[in-house]
């Protein structure tokens, strides 16, 4: 997995580099393709039936903009300038899945959507820190809610983090809200995909008309960041980070 994760990565990486104006979606999900095939790897989603539209998913990369919060089909909009991005990418080698995702602004961006793309990846930076065997997961939660709502967010509370490994969603499912002393205690050799989704205006979201985009009602910004993280004796272990 931290192979697949490295992977991750990079491919990501060239991604977020061609994330400029003028670049349409369905170009950057065919580059993230081309560039995962070129590592003997497979992309995690491509195929992968949602419990939301029990459809196939029909490309490698989400692309979620602006008030679409995740699972976004690449299409043939066009990226503009001010626009906020979500690439939420997922590779699967050697048998196992790795998933990852950054939200980027392209070109000059509202104050407000920098500050939200800050929270939400500071979001993701303070529960990484706190990942160690024998915490429990709702203790974790409760930091990245009251953190986010301090910053005047609001935790997206209907989609979830979530194990993974030989399957790209396995238990337990981790949402970004929670009570201390409850939910699942992490415990050594778990791997989590670790996900906190923001909403600049109220958390409650529903499914687009493609049935695979989730969307705040609001249409109010969205911002995700995610890391495939392992659980060790040592401490957290993420995988998809150089």
């Amino acid at each position: 997995m931290r192979q697949g994760g490295q992977i991750l990565v990079r491919v990501l990486a060239e991604v977020v580099q061609e994330s400029r104006v003028g670049a349409s979606l369905k170009s950057l999900d065919s580059l993230a393709e081309k560039l995962i095939a070129g590592y003997n790897a497979k992309p995690s989603f491509k195929g992968y039936r949602t419990g939301e539209s029990g459809r196939a998913y029909p490309a490698s990369l989400c692309i979620s903009l602006n008030h679409e919060v995740v699972h976004g089909v690449p299409d043939d909009r066009v990226l503009k300038q001010g626009d906020v991005v979500s690439l939420d990418l997922g590779v699967f080698y050697n048998g196992f899945h790795t998933d990852g995702a950054v939200t980027i602004g392209v070109g000059p961006i509202s104050e407000e959507a920098k500050r939200l793309i800050f929270v939400t990846q500071g979001a993701l930076d303070l529960a990484v820190g706190r990942l160690e065997v024998g915490v429990d997961w709702g203790s974790v939660a409760c930091e990245i809610k009251k953190y986010v709502e301090s910053a005047g967010f609001s935790v997206v509370r209907d989609l979830t983090g979530h194990g993974i490994g030989g399957a790209l969603q396995e238990d337990p499912s981790l949402p970004n809200f929670g009570r201390p002393d409850d939910g699942p205690v992490l415990a050594e050799g778990m791997v989590i995909a670790v996900e906190p989704m923001v909403a600049a205006g109220r958390a409650a979201v529903e499914i687009g008309l493609d049935g695979f985009v989730y969307q705040t009602k609001d249409k109010s910004l969205a911002a995700h960041f995610e890391h495939t993280v392992a659980i060790t004796k040592d401490g957290a272990l993420v995988l998809t980070q150089l």
